[in-house]
């Protein structure tokens, strides 16, 4: 994934209209790219610095730039939900990504957060992802090709993480499942002391059943349960108010660090 420079074949691009409205295509040399009625050459493209207007065979203009993050993710081809980006930046504060890390995740998707981790990471990092599905498997697989890259520092396994979970001293375990409460034992004894737990959940029912399992375990602290809204405003002219739609509630983040098993000194309630 190219950062800089000129636009090359293989990346991918966002191409925007007169309305503002996105697109995410990629760069393949000898191929056409079909857009709002109209086509696009790739050889247009490839060698121009990002930030020019092009147009199509219907003469209109398009804006093209690489995309950042937070326009790539909500743009991925997938066959479930993404984690959305508002999201994904707390989970990376939050759980503390860092340059060398060695991360775990479970439940990859088409590889919307594996993105945001891989880059958080680095190539001195480790990220292994837990797939259980072999379709959101090869969708992922697919993703980080295509809009990310090489990726020498990803593994990817095709298997049920409650039951195979191998990994040890790992920095930062991370859940986008259904019921992480029946991995919180194997978590914990992956996690290096001090690690941090965190599970990414739809509905506060789970949230509560994770809380009290993570508390009943006795080998985590400092749990911590939030979710994300963000709002984004209108401004052209004299109107200046709130968009009419608002990215609300998407999931609830709950996060743990991992301690030694003893004593309790926090309150179980």
């Amino acid at each position: 994934m190219n950062a800089r420079g000129p636009l090359g074949e293989g990346e991918a691009v966002i191409f925007y209209d007169r309305k503002e409205r996105e697109c995410l295509k990629r760069l393949e040399r000898g191929k056409k790219i079909s857009i709002r009625g109209g086509t696009i050459a790739v050889e247009e493209i490839i060698g121009q610095e990002e930030g020019f207007i092009v147009r199509s065979s219907m003469s209109e203009p398009f804006l093209v730039l690489r995309p950042t993050l937070a326009q790539l993710i909500p743009n991925l081809p997938r066959q479930a939900q993404v984690i959305y980006p508002k999201d994904i930046g707390t989970i990376l504060i939050w759980a503390d990504i860092f340059p060398g890390a060695k991360v775990v995740e479970a439940g990859v998707g088409p590889g919307a957060l594996t993105v945001a981790l891989l880059r958080a990471i680095g190539p001195q990092g480790h990220l292994c992802s837990y797939e259980i599905r072999e379709d959101f498997a090869k969708l992922a697989r697919d993703n980080i090709s295509h809009y990310y890259g090489p990726a020498s520092h990803w593994t990817l396994k095709v298997e049920d993480i409650t039951l195979h979970l191998e990994e040890t001293e790992v920095d930062r375990i991370l859940l986008d499942l259904p019921e992480p409460w029946h991995i919180i034992e194997r978590a914990w004894s992956a996690l290096r002391p001090g690690g941090i737990l965190l599970s990414y959940l739809p509905t506060i029912i789970q949230v509560k059943n994770l809380v009290d399992a993570l508390r009943e375990h006795n080998g985590f602290a400092c749990i911590e349960i939030m979710e994300s809204l963000m709002r984004y405003w209108h401004i052209k002219g004299l109107s200046v108010r709130p968009q009419h739609r608002m990215v609300a509630h998407t999931g609830f983040i709950t996060v743990a660090r991992r301690v030694t098993r003893g004593d309790k000194i926090f309150p179980s309630t």
